[in-house]
Order: structure tokens, then C-alpha cells, then sequence
């Protein structure tokens, strides 16, 4: 499989042929949950770029970037089965901030402001300043994002809006294991009863979408962080129920809007985001 640190080089495979190119972004510890989203854009274009660049400013805490699993080698050998037409750029810090690590700032109203707009401060303007260099950069016609980091992927959308990037932002849906936790490179770090705990996320956020019209917020959330702090190895950080038009956090649903629940939840100092759609 072909490794890219240096754009040029990139672009010079890029541009040696005439094809579609999607851009699937990460910042490695690769897992099924990539690897859905890869085959995905295998299927889409002829080409696909899987970035793998662990982004440190879009990290709060020093300690959760220096943690952060990297292996290109191990990545390497698990994206070793699929299509020759992947290849990965793997850029350093020198190449994606050449004039210095520094955060773009952003307006993007309403969308950024809550769940992991409030808790992790920074967060999407450091994910943007990367999506952004790494769209320009490319130039892909598709990018694909997974739906557990759903805030994230409206974040990219209106990225791609305002700045006119001109690239097709894909949602797909979330991979989950077998009893239904949502796939992350950070599960690899929680011991077995937090592991066994963290089950009752997605537990709870179903049991919540099939009596999401008996019940109204207050009994939502108080049932939401009962089942999950039932275990003493979880602690909730946040529980929202936000309208999927601006992502602002509601107490009283309307007719005919969508909206989606929002958790984050502490197994340890392991962070576990999900959501579930409660239309």
C-alpha cells in the first residue's frame, strides 16, 4: 500500500491518472468503524485517500494527545486487504501548519455551541482547520464521516458551505459491536467492567427512542443517567436532546421536527460519545 507524507508526491499520484478521489480523514488507531467508511468510498470513486494525522489542536487535554494510539505500521496492515486504489497520506505536523500549530477560528453559529461545543472548547475549530487544508489540499469530490461524531459532520458541512470547498460531505451510519456499543479507537483502553458497563450507553439511548412520546425531557434524562450510572464505572458528562436543524438543545419537543439525542459519558477518564435519531 502506497504511504504518503509529502503532498506534492500525493498530488503527483493524484493527478498522474483521471478519476474520482474520496477523502476518508482519520487520525489512525484504525477499527471497523474506518473501515466501513473506506470501503464505502471504494465503491464511490476510483481512488481513495485515508488520511492519518492526529490532529493536536483539536485536543482540550495534553494528556489525550500524547495517549492518542498511533501505529501507521498496524494501520497499515489492516487496510492491507482492501483495493490497491487506497492509498494514505500521512502528513506531519510541518507539512499540515507550515507557518506554526495554530487553530483557524470559525463562526459557525448555533451548531458549535452545544454538547461537544460547550465541553471541549476549541474542539471544532481545530477540526475544521484541518478538514479544511486537507480538502483544499486534495481536492476530493466526496469525504465520508462516521455519524457517531454527528455534530462533527455538520460542523464539515457548513465548512464546505460557507467556504464553497465544493466537496460532497457523506454521512454513514454508525458501527457498533455485536451488543451495541458504538465503535471507537478509544474502547481499546477500557478495562473489562468498563467495558461490560459501557453497554448501557446504547441500552439506554434505545430504550429511549421507543418511549420518546410517553415520556418528556426531564423523565428522558433522569432515566438516561440512572441506567447508566447504575454501574459505578460510568459517569455521564452530558445528556441532550437537540433539533437537528440548528442543534440546539430543547426540554419540549415539537411536532414534525427531528431531533437527536446527544451523550457523552466518562468510563474512567475514557470519553465515550454516541447519539441516536428519536424522530
Amino acid at each position: 500500500m502506497l504511504v504518503f507524507k509529502a503532498l506534492e508526491k500525493l498530488k503527483v499520484h493524484l493527478n498522474s491518472k483521471s478519476f474520482k478521489i474520496g477523502l476518508v480523514p482519520t487520525m489512525g488507531g484504525l477499527h471497523q468503524g474506518h473501515l466501513s467508511l473506506i470501503k464505502k468510498a471504494c465503491l464511490d470513486n476510483q481512488t481513495v485517500v485515508v488520511s492519518i494525522y492526529v490532529n493536536p489542536t483539536q485536543f482540550n487535554d495534553e494528556n489525550d494527545l500524547k495517549n492518542y494510539p498511533f501505529d501507521l505500521e498496524t494501520d497499515k496492515t489492516f487496510l492491507s486487504s482492501l483495493s490497491k486504489n487506497v492509498v494514505i497520506y500521512n502528513p506531519d505536523n510541518d507539512e499540515m501548519y507550515p507557518s506554526g500549530i495554530k487553530r483557524n477560528s470559525y463562526n459557525f453559529g448555533s451548531i458549535s455551541h452545544h454538547m461537544e461545543g460547550k465541553f471541549r472548547p476549541g474542539h471544532f475549530n481545530g477540526v475544521a482547520t484541518v478538514i479544511e487544508k486537507l480538502i483544499k489540499d486534495i481536492k476530493p469530490h466526496n469525504a465520508y464521516f462516521g455519524e457517531k461524531d454527528y455534530q462533527q459532520i455538520q460542523i464539515i458541512k457548513a465548512l464546505n458551505n460557507s467556504l464553497k470547498l465544493g466537496v460532497k460531505i457523506i454521512s454513514c451510519s454508525t458501527e457498533r459491536e455485536k451488543d451495541g456499543l458504538a465503535i471507537s479507537t478509544r474502547n481499546k483502553f477500557l478495562n473489562p467492567r468498563q467495558r461490560s458497563a459501557a453497554i448501557k450507553i446504547h441500552f439506554a439511548l434505545q430504550e429511549l427512542k421507543l418511549k420518546k412520546g410517553a415520556k418528556k425531557f426531564f423523565d428522558m434524562k433522569r432515566f438516561f443517567i440512572n441506567t447508566v450510572e447504575h454501574s459505578k464505572d460510568l459517569k455521564v458528562e452530558y445528556f441532550c436532546i437537540a433539533s437537528i436543524d440548528d442543534l440546539v438543545p430543547v426540554e419540549i419537543f415539537e411536532k414534525f421536527k427531528k431531533y437527536r439525542i446527544f451523550v457523552a459519558v466518562f468510563a474512567g477518564n475514557i470519553r465515550l460519545i454516541d447519539n441516536e435519531e428519536i424522530n
